[in-house]
């Protein structure tokens, strides 16, 4: 196998959360690029004729569109029964959705708490684990996680948000440590501070945006297309070797 064929991902199909817009969006249509064929799932994302629909068929690739609220366990569970009965057994598996609920820690009321942690952890568990199943029991398959630089860092008015993605990093080296000898690669993408819906608050702050800019050695906001080359990298065989691996993709803020 070439370099460059190690990176193919024709005849694969993915599964993608959160794949509506931001970065989400970004890693689906990259593993469009690539040959994938596209599951998408998001709470709000329209059944046809989605914006990440129209971009992934126009490259050739199918794409199918399911919704799902990742706060509702039995919504998950129901989401998951669907893929079964679709006949529905995807290849890679990008956990992207996510949420942040902003407010701090001493009035950071349960329901917060609760919330950030069923979308951002509980539900990614479940998911992983059912998918997870049939690529143990096939021998191969990729499972991608959105880390965050909160995997590292503790944040600022965001508690729950924090925890939930420190536990996401563990979850990552526990479910490769497990599944690793049955030809299933678990590892995440930890991104840096990046232009989407989920970093406006922070874009509009003028000193929060000042301060951030100064530590990036980059000098820039990310964007949703700096993902691509690593969502790819993760989902192909030309990253067999890697297992319960953190990357991440912020611009140099991690080693400054």
């Amino acid at each position: 196998m070439s370099v460059l064929s190690s990176f193919d991902l024709s005849g694969k199909t993915a599964l993608v959360t959160g794949c509506k817009r931001g970065i989400g969006r970004g890693m689906a249509e990259a593993l469009a690029s690539a040959g994938a064929d596209i599951v998408g799932v998001s709470a709000s994302l329209e059944l046809s004729g989605s914006e990440i629909e129209k971009s992934v068929t126009a490259m050739g690739r199918s794409f199918k569109a399911y919704q799902c609220d990742f706060s509702d366990r039995s919504a998950l569970h129901a989401f998951i029964a669907q893929l079964k009965a679709d006949g529905i057994e995807p290849d890679i598996l990008l956990n992207n959705a996510g949420t942040i609920l902003r407010k701090p820690a001493a009035y950071h009321e349960d329901e917060l708490w609760d919330e950030v942690i069923e979308v951002n952890l509980n539900a990614q568990f479940v998911l992983s684990r059912e998918i997870g199943r049939g690529m143990i029991e096939r021998g191969a398959g990729k499972i991608i996680f959105t880390a965050s630089l909160l995997t590292f860092q503790g944040g600022i008015t965001v508690p729950g948000y924090a925890a939930s993605k420190g536990g996401i990093g563990q979850l990552t080296k526990a479910l490769a440590n497990e599944w690793a000898p049955h030809g299933v690669n678990v590892n995440a993408i930890a991104p840096g501070y990046v232009a989407t819906d989920n970093t406006q608050a922070l874009q509009d702050d003028p000193a929060r945006s000042k301060s951030i800019l100064e530590r990036i050695p980059a000098g820039r906001w990310g964007t949703p297309q700096d993902f691509a080359g690593p969502a790819v990298f993760l989902a192909s065989a030309a990253s067999d070797y890697l297992h319960g691996t953190i990357v991440t993709v912020d611009g140099g803020w991690m080693g400054r």
